[in-house]
């Protein structure tokens, strides 16, 4: 079908208009989370790298490439475009997906104006707040953790009283709530630290707490991470669990998987929201 790119064909098998196409691995690998029900049946070659194709005989070129190259990997700029990129995309469940999308079609639409309006008083993008809400509760208004967190947004007694919020239970409240004190984590932190990183440790901070971050910012900048980046503070946040680490940090121990694997799903939330929302949206769903 001429004039589709790869994703257009992957969209087209997965509705049923295409039989089967062809695509490659790294494509498939992105997108099989807006096509949960694709399956690859088989690859028609040997695994082959992503390569760079230079002018025959560019000797001098090819030797500054693999040398820039060589310390692009390790620098911290690679892994900041890597975290931004790639780095939540390796998360695929199935089961988790399909009943994401199956929620988006049956409930987001009872909570999406509390969503839009929380999103425009503090500045966020409501499906970011979409998103982080149904990684807290699966959009359960009466959700509730063994440690006593309540509500779509999932707060704290503690937090919700400091919010002045008198029911957790209510939606609209604990949605107001859950984004002013998102929006409050994110003040917080230096000005040296930019979009979108500034928003993804603001969501790290909501579900660990800002000072296991200040000791996460301690660890990358010792450890010669960028503590401004998220990039950089994933690298270290899981040392938080671990005595030669807690025993020195100020706030100690933390379980600082949680908060790398928190985001990362937010991440991927969100994106397939807009993909669901889009071809909605293109077929006159909305």
């Amino acid at each position: 079908m001429p004039g589709l790119s790869t994703e257009m064909l992957l969209q087209k098998v997965w509705e049923g208009e295409v039989d089967c196409t062809i695509a490659d691995s790294n494509i498939i690998q992105t997108n099989r989370r807006f096509f949960p029900e694709l399956v690859v049946a088989f690859p028609i070659a040997e695994p082959q790298e992503l390569v760079w194709l230079l002018p025959k005989g560019a000797d001098d070129l090819v030797r500054s490439v693999e040398t820039w190259f060589e310390e692009f990997v390790d620098s911290n700029t690679y892994s900041a475009i890597h975290t931004r990129y790639y780095a939540h995309v390796d998360i695929f469940d199935y089961v988790d997906i399909t009943r994401f999308i199956q929620s988006v079609d049956e409930r987001l639409s009872l909570y999406r104006p509390f969503f839009e309006e929380a999103a425009e008083s503090y500045g966020f993008d409501w499906t970011l707040l979409a998103a982080m809400a149904y990684q807290e509760s699966h959009w359960k208004p009466d959700a509730r953790s063994p440690t006593g967190v309540r509500g779509i947004m999932m707060l704290t007694m503690n937090t919700a009283a400091d919010l002045g919020i008198e029911n957790r239970l209510d939606v609209q409240e604990s949605i107001e709530g859950g984004a002013r004190y998102l929006a409050d984590l994110r003040d917080r932190l230096p000005e040296a630290v930019q979009e979108p990183d500034r928003t993804w440790i603001a969501l790290a901070a909501y579900n660990i707490g800002m000072g296991h971050i200040y000791d996460a910012r301690a660890l990358a900048e010792h450890y010669g991470y960028d503590k401004n980046t998220w990039a950089g503070l994933r690298e270290v946040l899981p040392k938080l669990s671990q005595p030669d680490y807690y025993r020195y940090l100020r706030f100690g121990y933390a379980r600082g998987g949680e908060p790398v694997f928190y985001v990362a799903r937010i991440r991927n939330y969100r994106q397939i929201l807009e993909r669901v929302l889009e071809w909605e949206e293109s077929k006159g769903w909305l």
